[in-house]
């Protein structure tokens, strides 16, 4: 199957509505709800686990060895750590995000008694008061504080409002859609992810056309602090593809246009097949890509691995500027990371010793080209690994 066309009203739209749901981890009972009843409108069931994880599955020919695609419904966003004196919040970051960009964001806090409205300011923040003091002051958690838009004049006042130690906090996103098709928003990542896999989901279920093995389409709750997909999949699945910021920043090779390949994360390189192959889906149903490798930077796919999941593993994005800040990205690259996974998800099975999580012997296990020769023959030698396992069960990448 070639890539499908996306209909971008639906992502921008899916994407709108996601970023009006507040969903730092730990609190994302309400996107849940909310990417449930989308999947529901398109006409497909899905599984929870406890605590949220969503699991829809497109049927295919085969049951397994299945293919996943994972996104994260969970942002960066704040908790209380302590109750004030002066009738402020001191905060802890959840997930890893530099106080620096917090500094002047709007908030909810989501106290036992109901929600309030704040901000989130530095400790020296009047001019008028601190004069050049408020240029030199430090930058971090410790040196910032929330004003609660309430009657809060101590730590008594707080605690008759029902602010306890603990609270979460979700910062607002401040979503801007430019006609020229750039967004700027917080919490980009990984909503704009969700929204492709959404985009990409209503072009398959509308092609209607069953893919070669089943799809499990996987939104995780927790990957921004490093839990992600450690607890998603299913045996059934052999290859994991997640979908997530790329970092588009000086000595980066990412880019806000097109799809941008991930070959490795801190956890180490992404699986070579996999990744060889979506990159030659690119070519082949010429969708702008690029390479890039990721330093400080973990994904649903590491997690899964790291959890002890014997899959194939790679990461596909979307270029992000500011990344964990004031992020900006194109739809350009939302487009062509959806249709890349509507080409993967419909593309024929290669390494059929995947429908085995264990198999005696090398009948049918892969190559990776050790020489220039090899490269001339790595298609000759992938037509030869078909024909060996042709009289077993279909699966594979």
């Amino acid at each position: 199957m070639q890539r499908l066309t996306i209909d971008t009203d639906y992502l921008r739209e899916r994407l709108a509505n996601l970023l009006a749901i507040p969903s730092p981890t730990g609190y994302t009972d309400s996107i849940v709800r909310h990417v449930c009843q989308e999947i529901e409108k398109l006409g497909l069931g899905y599984e929870l686990t406890r605590r949220g994880v969503i699991r829809a599955i497109l049927p295919g020919y085969e049951k397994r060895p299945a293919r996943a695609l994972v996104s994260h419904l969970d942002t960066l966003g704040a908790q209380v750590m302590q109750l004030k004196d002066n009738g402020r919040l001191e905060l802890v970051s959840i997930g890893h995000w530099s106080a620096r960009f917090a500094e002047g964001a709007r908030a909810t806090i989501f106290s036992d008694k109901g929600a309030y409205r704040g901000s989130i300011l530095p400790l020296k923040a009047s001019g008028h008061r601190f004069n050049e003091e408020v240029d030199t002051a430090p930058i971090g958690w410790p040196h910032v504080e929330l004003r609660v838009d309430a009657m809060s004049r101590d730590k008594r006042d707080l605690q008759r409002l029902g602010i306890d130690v603990g609270d979460i906090v979700a910062i607002d996103p401040g979503p801007e859609f430019l006609d020229n098709g750039y967004i700027v928003s917080r919490h980009l990542d990984n909503k704009a992810g969700t929204a492709a896999m959404m985009a990409a989901l209503k072009a398959m279920v509308e092609e209607g056309e069953k893919p070669p093995v089943d799809i499990h389409w996987l939104f995780t709750i927790a990957e921004e602090v490093g839990v992600g997909a450690s607890a998603a999949l299913t045996h059934d699945v052999a290859a994991i593809v997640s979908v997530d910021n790329g970092t588009t920043a000086p000595g980066q090779n990412s880019d806000e246009f097109g799809v941008t390949l991930a070959m490795a994360d801190q956890t180490g390189p992404f699986d070579f097949h996999l990744t060889q192959k979506l990159a030659k889906l690119c070519k082949d149903n010429d969708i702008r890509y690029q390479k890039d490798v990721f330093r400080h930077y973990r994904s649903d796919s590491a997690s899964a691995v790291v959890a002890g999941h014997d899959v194939r593993a790679a990461l596909i994005t979307f270029g992000v500027d500011a990344s964990h800040g004031y992020e900006r990205i194109h739809m350009h690259a939302l487009r062509s990371l959806a249709e890349l996974m509507t080409a993967y998800v419909g593309s024929p099975v290669e390494i059929t010793r995947d429908v085995h999580e264990i198999k005696k012997g090398l009948g049918g296990f892969t190559r990776q080209p050790m020489s220039a020769a090899d490269v001339d023959g790595i298609l000759e030698e992938v037509e030869h690994l078909v024909e060996e396992e042709v009289n077993q069960s279909a699966g594979g990448v």
